[in-house]
């Protein structure tokens, strides 16, 4: 017989017991629930609604219950629907029918709600300890190899030189911004819906403020309504999660692109490569494309739990038990492609040569040298032109920008049309100048702004990234 059985007089079909039960998923947060029904019981002592002798009986089976729990000790009765009940009817049977009043001013709705709450605010402190451990793995890289200098690229064009540790830390950037959102998450989370009941409130004087402070919620729901069939935590939850998951993919789909011998940027280690079993040349990066591959998993959850919520009425609806396995199955996804991304990060090898080899193909140094016409005088656009003529010129013939003459200068300023370009043409110095403007290294020295790759400031940027996230 059902625990809600009694306005019942027949068994329930045995297709809706398979089809409605949750115990299998809902297990995971038997901690919390037992969490959330001890910090009950006190504030049902507290209101006097339980005995001194009550509230000490099921606190103690409760504690005992929880100890189970964490050592995986509870046999899950699949006929008994979810973790709540399974819980319940284990009490009862360890202390007897004061068990019975367990549930006194309290619903399944607000319990599901605060159970999940706490499940989820544990969650997302893992996943910030996760993403923390991932950008002090960045971070090591940055500061063992950040000195290469790669091609930046846009439109996967070359476009300009930068470092690595400029390129890294990137990547640092997105996963701090990944921190935040889970942490303003976070905080509009952890508030308590115990005490709104099924929907309307509960007829006890319970201290809601009380039992929320004692499971570390910052403060209580306004509106019942709203408490019991609010989701959007989950959803929050899920967004973050899957736009840090989109930042992993894009990680991951440079290191696939990195390690390629025809790049040779990177190797990935042995240990986080596989083989073929056909082809025994192969060194594959399949964590790195898993993690892209599954970022997909994550936001389709996003979506589903999106979807779920679209059409549903106030206040609680059976539909809401389906926001546990997108929440559960995205941040298992999260987690496991954190741990392993840092791993692979950790102890990624990386060939300063073949980056550097890579950053003087392309004409990369390009806009470095009209930058440099600009300070000569020449308006940036005039500059453009004269720059794109030199371009030209040398890939006509197999060279590089550094390797124009003072000839090709003239010839290049002659070809526009400027006020500004006598002037310049009668400079002896604009061909040693734009010489010196044109190497990799004076390209990346003229960034020297907040956030731009010039070495001085990519190392400050290094040192502070490092004092925010600590040794790791």
């Amino acid at each position: 017989m059902q625990r809600w059985g009694g306005r019942f007089t027949g068994d329930t079909d045995p297709r809706v017991v398979e089809f409605t039960r949750s115990v299998e998923l809902d297990a995971a947060f038997a901690t919390d629930d037992l969490q959330g029904s001890i910090a009950h019981v006190h504030g049902l002592g507290r209101a006097g609604v339980l005995s001194d002798a009550e509230v000490e009986t099921l606190v103690a089976g409760l504690e005992a219950l929880r100890a189970e729990a964490e050592a995986g000790l509870i046999a899950w009765d699949p006929a008994l629907e979810d973790v709540h009940l399974n819980l319940e009817a284990a009490l009862e049977a360890r202390i007897g029918t004061v068990a019975r009043k367990l549930h006194t001013g309290r619903s399944r709705n607000d319990q599901v709600a605060t159970d999940l709450r706490l499940w989820t605010r544990r969650a997302v402190d893992r996943i910030d300890l996760a993403l923390l451990a991932m950008e002090r793995a960045l971070v090591g890289l940055a500061e063992r190899d950040g000195e290469a200098i790669l091609p930046g690229t846009t439109h996967i064009q070359p476009a300009q030189p930068v470092l690595l540790a400029h390129h890294v830390l990137a990547y640092v950037e997105m996963l701090e911004r990944d921190r935040g959102r889970l942490s303003d998450a976070r905080a509009r989370l952890n508030v308590s819906p115990l005490g709104s009941g099924a929907l309307a409130g509960v007829g006890y004087p319970l201290d809601r403020e009380a039992v929320a402070a004692e499971l570390g919620f910052d403060g209580v729901s306004a509106n019942s309504l709203d408490a019991v069939s609010d989701r959007d935590f989950v959803v929050e939850v899920l967004a973050a999660s899957a736009l840090a998951m989109v930042h992993l993919s894009r990680l991951a789909e440079e290191i696939t692109w990195w390690s390629n011998p025809r790049f040779g940027f990177v190797r990935v280690a042995d240990a986080f490569s596989t083989g073929s079993s056909m082809m025994p040349n192969k060194r594959n990066p399949d964590p790195a494309e898993l993690v892209r591959g599954r970022s997909a998993g994550v936001i389709a959850a996003l979506t589903e739990m999106l979807t779920v919520l679209k059409g549903l009425p106030l206040a609680y609806q059976r539909d809401l038990q389906e926001d546990k396995p997108a929440l559960f199955r995205a941040i298992g996804t999260l987690e496991a492609s954190l741990s392993v991304m840092t791993g692979l990060i950790d102890t990624l090898t990386v060939d300063p040569r073949r980056m550097r080899q890579a950053a003087d193909e392309g004409f990369t140094t390009a806009t470095a040298m009209a930058d440099a016409l600009v300070r000569a005088g020449l308006p940036f656009r005039s500059a453009h032109n004269v720059v794109g003529a030199l371009v030209a010129m040398v890939e006509g013939r197999g060279a590089g920008l550094e390797e124009i003459s003072d000839r090709d200068v003239d010839m290049a300023l002659g070809m526009v049309d400027d006020e500004a370009i006598p002037v310049l043409r009668r400079d002896p110095d604009i061909g040693q100048g734009m010489r010196a403007a044109a190497t990799v290294e004076g390209a990346l020295a003229a960034m020297d702004v907040v956030g731009g790759t010039a070495p001085n400031r990519v190392a400050a940027a290094l040192v502070k990234a490092r004092a925010r996230l600590g040794p790791g």
